[in-house]
């Protein structure tokens, strides 16, 4: 049979779409980035805005934190996607610092369309790029001017947690960098290239106010134990998945009864088995027994008979991570564990904070250290996103241990930066010499998204930040959110810190993202899977 070619020119099948050239591929792709990078943008900083986003399962977010923001927008645009990667990436990696990723990624992509409708062709831009992108991170490192001494001292990290919360939790940093700092301290390993940012979890408990939370050394679970027995010391632990009940058969069974003894007999059995199962837990030496779904009332009298603690942990995450502060292995059947499956805990106990009973368990070992900081807020929302600020600040502890420089923050390095990038630029000779002042003048964003977030004269502040920063090479003037006159502020002597870790890595992505965006020149899009889409029935439609 003869093969059917197709009329004209068509390559594909119908339903591609085809973007090519400039005008329709890359400035597209330039435009969708920048409109995701805007939607950041208002909530970067002290005084950033907060943004309620509802998803696809109709949950409620009420936050200024640009990873949750992005996490949760479903961005279905190619090029905007790779912004949301790269966003996440630094997430992922240093736990903070995403906003920034997308405001210079947005910012650079936006000087590129001006050298685009310059004229310059996309790779004379990317090139140009890649060597201020080398220039800048070597920059950025001769502008440290704090190092921590030591992250054990509460001191030293409170200079470059406080700055980080600030962001999230505006007038509220110095309490909750506080919780972060002494939670860190009381996990820290005594080599701290082994701090681990799970050790420091975080229970959110309603009611009452901010101020009443407070750090608790160990693991806190926001239920009270089961049964009477309420505390246990040098306890065995055994961590079970499955329920503390009579198993029930999977098909249903009719029992005929003859007299009154059968009658009598027909439960013994059920208690006699269930009897030896826990004596078996208790024989083994176990005086705490935690499960990850319900208790019988059955199970729960023996138990308490046998002076055993019982506590009902749900998450699967925190089952996890109590197997691993205690040593056990999780078991799911219900039965004497053997001596390698059962784990240890020093002291579990049950403690009263505001009007809830939370258990607590925790250990005097310097392996499994565990804290936790107890939240408390008004409304759920709240207690989310002071949370989110706590998660920043502990994973800026992380990115310390890795490297404890630190650089001015309020925008001040980004100011310097640009000062020092422009005069790279004026002495590169050819075509690089534009992208690479288009490259520092990108920095200019951080500073003015400052001042405008405060609701200053941004024209204003970045006048006299340009005049400040060329008068010295110091470059630690930044912008006073909290000035009435569109002032400045020495950020070092004022202790406004950035970790050059997290910055660093924030410019490098931001870089990658928008040269992988001005590398592409055609979208090639296949029609989506699946049939037509049924017509949704009217609302108040009936048969007739």
């Amino acid at each position: 049979m003869a093969l059917r070619i197709p009329q004209g020119t068509q390559m594909l099948k119908d339903g591609y779409k085809h973007l090519q050239g400039v005008d329709e591929a890359v400035l597209r792709n330039i435009t969708a980035v920048h409109d995701l990078s805007e939607i950041t943008r208002t909530s970067f900083g002290p005084n950033g805005r907060n943004k309620i986003i509802i998803n696809h399962l109709e949950k409620l977010f009420v936050t200024n934190d640009a990873a949750t923001i992005i996490r949760e927008l479903e961005v279905v645009h190619p090029a905007a996607k790779l912004l949301v990667m790269a966003s996440q990436q630094q997430e992922a990696e240093m736990g903070d610092a995403s906003n920034l990723v997308s405001i210079i990624a947005g910012e650079l992509l936006q000087k590129a369309e001006h050298l685009l409708r310059m004229g310059l062709h996309p790779s004379d831009i990317v090139q140009g790029y890649e060597v201020a992108s080398a220039k800048a991170l070597e920059i950025l490192e001769e502008l440290s001017v704090e190092e921590i001494k030591s992250v054990q001292t509460k001191e030293d990290l409170f200079k470059a947690v406080r700055s980080s919360i600030a962001a999230k939790q505006y007038g509220n940093e110095d309490m909750l960098t506080d919780l972060v700092c002494e939670a860190a301290i009381a996990v820290m390993p005594k080599d701290a290239s082994n701090f681990n940012v799970d050790n420091v979890r975080v229970v959110k408990i309603m009611g009452s106010s901010l101020y009443e939370s407070r750090v608790v050394k160990g693991m806190v679970f926001g239920r009270s134990p089961e049964g009477v027995v309420t505390n246990a010391k040098k306890a065995k632990v055994a961590i079970f998945t499955c329920p503390l009940d009579v198993a029930q058969t999977e098909t249903k069974g009719t029992v005929l009864i003859h007299n009154a003894n059968e009658m009598l007999d027909f439960t013994k059995g059920e208690e006699k088995h269930m009897e030896q199962m826990l004596k078996g837990i208790a024989d083994a030496g176990v005086k705490v027994v935690v499960t990850g779904n319900g208790v019988g009332e059955l199970a729960l009298h023996y138990l308490n008979r046998f002076g055993i603690l019982v506590v009902k942990v749900l998450s699967k995450f925190d089952l996890r991570r109590l197997c691993r502060v205690t040593g056990a292995t999780a078991l799911a059947r219900v039965g004497a564990p053997m001596a390698e499956e059962m784990g240890f805990c020093d002291i579990v106990e049950s403690v009263e904070i505001g009007g809830d009973r939370v258990t607590v368990f925790r250990q005097e070992e310097e392996i499994s250290k565990t804290a936790t900081i107890v939240i408390r807020g008004a409304t759920q929302n709240h207690l989310d996103d002071v949370e989110r600020a706590l998660d920043d600040g502990i994973n800026v502890i992380k990115a310390l241990v890795k490297d404890p420089r630190l650089v001015p923050g309020a925008g001040a390095a980004e100011m310097e930066l640009l000062k020092r990038l422009l005069a790279v630029g004026e002495k590169t000779p050819g075509l690089n010499q534009h992208s690479i002042k288009k490259f520092a003048e990108a920095f200019e964003v951080i500073p003015r998204t400052l001042a405008e977030n405060a609701g200053m004269d941004a024209t204003e502040v970045l006048s006299k930040m340009y005049a400040s920063h060329h008068a010295d090479d110091s470059g630690v003037m930044g912008v006073d959110v909290e000035s009435e006159s569109n002032g400045l502020i020495d950020a070092h002597g004022a202790g406004i810190y950035d970790v050059l870790a997290a910055k660093s890595h924030a410019i490098r992505l931001a870089t990658e993202t928008a040269m992988t965006v001005l590398r592409v020149d055609q979208l090639i899009m296949s029609k989506a899977a699946g049939g037509p889409v049924a017509p949704k029935q009217k609302q108040h439609w009936d048969e007739d």
